[in-house]
């Protein structure tokens, strides 16, 4: 290809380009008005959602003990299959913004503090059961209460009553004041399920979502097929059938894409991108994200139980190099803060430079020379996770310390390494809104605390802002939370990085993204669409 048409492509495949911008783009390239617009006019068709066919997938982050069960999901496969089968009473939508869903309508006091949520009439789960309020309130239940055990019992901790008003309106109280209430029905713990001799039954393959669950392998394969009677139908659920297949390996991953085993991946190796990127008829889905590199250590346990100590490590951490060499530029860095720069309220001013010296400082007020222990690790976690745990381990041994690199299995580490080993690799989603993070894995009462921490501050601060309605001094709060749990906090926070996806020629995108999590949100079966 000539250098003008190599840009005349790069100009074709950027999704975030309006009309008048790819106009004036290829009128500068010296194309005519005529052929410009027919370019354009081949790629708005292409962007048209076609129906049929059958969309293979392969995803990281399965795991053999997988079940339906939503207050226990952990990764992307699990999300994606209940994204698919089952609905929330809000999704985020694209632009970012809480969008109805089950819920067609919804309103709030003046105080924030009661919301009524208007729920469809006439829809039906897939074994034929209509749904009722009955349905929304033992689902959103489940993960209230002192004896829940699903993972989301910080995001709900803030209601205080839920009921039903009428014959289609579920009523939700909170203690505090939430003007960002109904972004917590976006949580992918929660989706609606059938109610089953007075309560929600989590085990049900029945769900109201575009999809039939025809089989359900946990950690292997799910075979999913288009739901006829879907109240979504017509706008949602292109594909006849999809395949998910657990691909645990970057490497198999994105050869079974390139052979063309799969026609959807997520998270390709980073380190080999760009090679993909020049197979023919490969597209890379590219997302900036608040996607957080996290590596927490439990502060209950020494040499973790010092925050000097914790310190030593955050000032010697290699954070540039881990944005150029493991995630190969697709991110920004980060400074232990839990909230990214795609957040409003994220803090540019908090900085945690790389400095030996004030590592050193720390260590000796530690009193922790030489101190020995252990890092598990799993590529799993994240892509690039094993080489970061050894990147970082060759620059703590710079300030004297011993790190020990442990590689666990791929297949349980979120079950039997994750936030139960003293010192991990992890990452965390992104969340639409800066209280779904920090409820479920920030403040000292979360079920996913996963260092323990207990900053009373932060506490206070989370369910202020909650309560908020002015953003800027929302965000001012955000901020102090920010730089308390940078200061004091149990986990290193190298970077935030984007949700990378590929694709083959037969799978077709929007132009337009949404966020909240990988892979569309984790709605990508039912919004992507196989092109022919």
């Amino acid at each position: 290809m000539t250098k003008k048409q190599i840009e005349l492509q790069r100009v074709l495949d950027d999704k975030s380009l309006t009309r008048r911008e790819f106009l004036g783009y290829t009128s500068a390239m010296g194309l005519s008005v005529a052929a410009a617009g027919a370019l354009w006019s081949g790629r708005a068709l292409a962007d048209t959602p076609r129906r049929g066919g059958h969309m293979r997938c392969g995803l990281n982050d399965a795991n053999t003990i997988d079940s339906l069960d939503s207050t226990q999901y952990t990764a992307t496969t699990m999300i994606s299959i209940s994204r698919a089968i089952r609905d929330s009473i809000v999704d985020v939508g694209a632009d970012g913004l809480p969008t109805p869903n089950l819920a067609e309508s919804w309103e709030a006091t003046p105080d924030a503090k009661v919301w009524r949520f208007r729920i469809r009439k006439g829809v039906e789960f897939s074994n034929g059961k209509t749904l009722t309020t009955e349905d929304v309130v033992n689902s959103l239940n489940v993960h209230r209460g002192e004896d829940t055990k699903s993972a989301a019992k910080g995001v709900f901790a803030g209601i205080s009553d839920v009921r039903v008003e009428g014959d289609d309106t579920v009523v939700v109280e909170v203690t505090d004041a939430n003007a960002d209430l109904p972004f917590l029905f976006t949580d992918y713990h929660f989706s609606v399920v059938p109610t089953v001799d007075g309560k929600a039954d989590l085990h049900s393959p029945h769900g109201t979502g575009c999809y039939l669950l025809r089989e359900f392998n946990p950690g292997v394969r799910t075979a999913l097929e288009k739901n006829p009677n879907a109240w979504q139908g017509n706008e949602l659920g292109f594909a006849d059938s999809v395949e998910i297949l657990a691909i645990l390996d970057d490497t198999s991953r994105v050869n079974a894409l390139v052979s063309g085993s799969v026609d959807v991946i997520n998270r390709p190796d980073l380190k080999t991108i760009e090679r993909l990127k020049r197979v023919k008829g490969m597209q890379i889905v590219d997302v900036p994200s608040n996607l957080a590199f996290t590596h927490p250590m439990r502060i209950n346990v020494p040499p973790f139980d010092n925050n000097d100590f914790r310190l030593a490590l955050k000032y010697a951490t290699p954070r540039q190099e881990f944005v150029d060499k493991i995630i190969f530029g697709y991110g920004t860095i980060g400074n232990d803060q839990p909230l990214g720069p795609q957040f409003p309220s994220y803090d540019p001013d908090l900085k945690v430079s790389y400095d030996l010296d004030k590592a050193k400082h720390h260590l000796k007020k530690a009193g922790l020379e030489g101190a020995k222990f252990d890092m598990s690790t799993s590529d799993t976690a994240y892509g690039g996770a094993v080489l970061a745990s050894q990147l970082f381990a060759e620059h703590w041994q710079k300030i004297g310390l011993q790190p020990n690199i442990v590689r666990e299995p791929k297949d349980g580490y979120w079950s039997e390494v994750w936030n139960k080993k003293p010192f991990c690799s992890c990452y965390w989603g992104p969340r639409p809104v800066e209280d779904l993070i920090l409820s479920i894995a920030y403040l000292s009462d979360s079920p996913w605390n996963d260092t323990l921490i207990n900053i009373p501050r932060v506490d206070e601060l989370v369910v202020k802002a909650r309560g908020e309605l002015d953003q800027g001094k929302r965000s001012e709060m955000y901020r102090e939370v920010q730089q308390l749990i940078s200061a004091q906090g149990g986990t290193i926070i190298p970077a935030f990085g984007s949700d990378v996806a590929a694709v083959n020629a037969k799978v077709g995108v929007p132009s337009k993204i949404g966020g909240g999590w990988e892979m569309d949100g984790g709605h990508f079966v039912k919004r992507w669409w196989m092109t022919g």
